[in-house]
């Protein structure tokens, strides 16, 4: 009679849990569409859109130094190791949130001794103590069911949220990678623009000397050589503040790839340093939304509150809780795992909110607002990444446009600080002309530096604002075929 009972109550149990398995509350997550509809092509992109995703983008420069220094930012960088202890912190999350739909299991054992002090008045009055032990040892067990789906929700958004976490993870990847490349970037422009201002010394000391001995020869004036004296001194003014901007470079380049931050000397740079990259093939507005870290992880977080609306709404409903047990109790430890002493209970207990003064709807309401938030989020995220998108390619066209011109103001100075200091010697203008030119044309090589510096961050942008690099299909199938 005793185990008929016991298997009806577990096939009671059964159906419970089959029953468990088909109510859902939702709401089932849906993807967002995009904030506004995308064009065909990016409005500012020159290239064909018929591009693959590469990631090591960095490496189009062609710097092995750089290379390493990429490298060892992945490695070292503290904001990387930060993000990838957030995706252990909330898989362990997932996992724990998994755990609350499967039964759960405890061995409990309890010894206990109580004594207690009676008094009698036969045959005289007396007190008299009494001295009992207990012992239990039992198998608990418990298990919630989950009929409404509130722990189907909350294990989904424990999922949402541990993919949200991967993909920011690749985000901070992303963004100390630009941020390493984009230091050495201006690293090496400071080194360049160096490069200027010692041609541009050279130049002023060698009309130091010139202007000099046009005047022991009575050629030049006083005013000329006070000129000349003048512009080398301003000239020489200009260095310490370049290095001094080169050396904080270079210690915040070393601490975003973990070292301790140092300064290095300069090194020399060529003058043909600059080389033009390959065009852009920008791809369609569309793949944005799929390749962006930053849009997949907004994306599941989306997907996270849509799980917790469910979770919210689930726990207005009742809570039905199993629980057994099975063990042994007795008072003798050697009496113990007698078969006298055997125990064992089974229970099923409900809970149904009735009344907490709109504490659970609040919750509700709360969680679908926090929803509408989330799509508000992801609209603007998705319109801020094609803005990042367009106006990197904008940039990228006029910056472009200004170095072509810069290149021909500077041919065009070069050649009047030429014909300025032949006019100067053979006695046809004043030395303030020479002075003038020979400015202008170190003004427009710094000038020229800082364009190709801008292009050149100008790329690291776009790639941060692509989520990647680019290959075209040619490019992929010769690598291939070598």
């Amino acid at each position: 009679m005793k185990l008929w009972r016991i298997a009806v109550r577990l096939a009671l149990a059964a159906g419970l849990l089959w029953l468990a398995g088909c109510i859902n509350l939702g709401p089932d997550y849906r993807q967002p569409p995009p904030p506004v509809p995308p064009p065909a092509r990016f409005q500012h992109a020159a290239g064909s859109p018929n591009y693959r995703p590469q990631d090591r983008w960095w490496e189009e420069l062609g710097d092995p130094r750089l290379n390493q220094l990429v490298q060892k930012a992945l490695a070292r960088n503290w904001d990387v190791k930060k993000a990838a202890a957030r995706v252990l912190e909330l898989r362990a999350r997932f996992v724990e949130a998994g755990a609350a739909r499967y039964p759960r299991l405890n061995l409990e054992g309890k010894s206990s001794r109580r004594q207690s002090t009676a008094n009698t008045s036969l045959p005289s009055f007396i007190n008299v103590d009494r001295r009992t032990d207990q012992h239990d040892l039992s198998l608990a067990a418990s298990f919630e069911l989950d009929l409404w789906g509130r722990l189907e929700k909350a294990e989904q958004a424990a999922r949402a949220e541990l993919l949200a976490a991967q993909e920011n993870r690749r985000t901070v990847r992303q963004t100390v990678v630009a941020e390493v490349v984009s230091a050495y970037l201006k690293l090496e422009a400071l080194e360049r623009r160096l490069g200027v201002l010692e041609r541009s010394l050279a130049a002023h000391r060698d009309n130091v000397v010139l202007v000099s001995r046009r005047f022991e020869r009575g050629l030049a004036s006083l005013l000329d050589l006070k000129q000349a004296r003048r512009a080398l001194a301003s000239t020489r003014a200009q260095r310490p503040a370049l290095l001094q901007e080169l050396g904080l470079q270079q210690q915040a380049l070393a601490v975003l790839v973990g070292d301790y931050p140092h300064t290095e000397p300069a090194r020399p740079q060529p003058q043909d340093y600059f080389k033009p990259l390959p065009p852009v093939p920008a791809g369609l507005p569309s793949e944005l939304l799929l390749r962006r870290p930053d849009l997949r992880a907004a994306l599941a977080r989306v997907k996270a509150l849509y799980a917790q609306v469910g979770v919210a709404k689930a726990a207005r409903f009742p809570t039905i809780r199993l629980t057994a047990a099975y063990g042994y109790s007795s008072q003798e430890l050697g009496d113990l795992f007698n078969p006298g002493s055997e125990l064992w209970n089974l229970a099923a207990g409900l809970v149904q909110p009735l009344f907490d003064a709109g504490r659970l709807e609040s919750r509700q309401r709360a969680a679908e607002a926090r929803l509408k938030q989330g799509l508000a989020d992801y609209a603007k995220a998705a319109l801020r990444a094609f803005r990042e998108v367009e106006s990197a390619l904008l940039v990228r066209r006029r910056q472009l446009e200004r170095r072509r011109l810069l290149q021909e103001a500077l041919k065009d100075a070069i050649a009047t600080e030429r014909a300025a200091k032949n006019r100067y010697l053979r006695g046809l203008t004043d030395y303030l002309r020479v002075l003038e030119a020979q400015f202008t044309r170190y003004n427009l090589e710094d000038a020229l530096v800082l364009n190709e510096l801008a292009i050149l961050t100008n790329r690291v942008t776009l790639h941060r604002a692509l989520g990647g690099g680019w290959a075209s299909a040619r490019t992929l199938g010769a690598a291939k075929s070598e």
